[in-house]
């Protein structure tokens, strides 16, 4: 499978990448206002994290690399 890039998935990338941003940045809020509060302080954060993590990884389009992989070795065809 060949590498492409592609403008519209970096912007995606860019606008998860924020999102996940603004979850770190204002997780106490977040998890008072959804969660149960001081317990879910780190879960919070630790959903922002992987949502900029996933989001660079959409900018830079390498999900459908993994995608492909993961779902090749569901199915046998890897």
């Amino acid at each position: 499978m060949d590498f492409t890039f592609s403008i519209g998935w970096m912007i995606a990338g860019i606008v998860i990448s924020i999102a996940g941003g603004l979850v770190v940045i204002f997780y106490r809020q977040i998890s008072h206002g959804l969660a149960d509060g001081v317990s879910s302080y780190d879960k919070v954060k630790r959903y922002g994290v992987i949502g900029v993590i996933v989001g660079l990884l959409v900018a830079m389009n390498l999900h459908v690399i993994i995608l492909t992989f993961i779902f090749g070795l569901a199915t046998g065809k890897m």
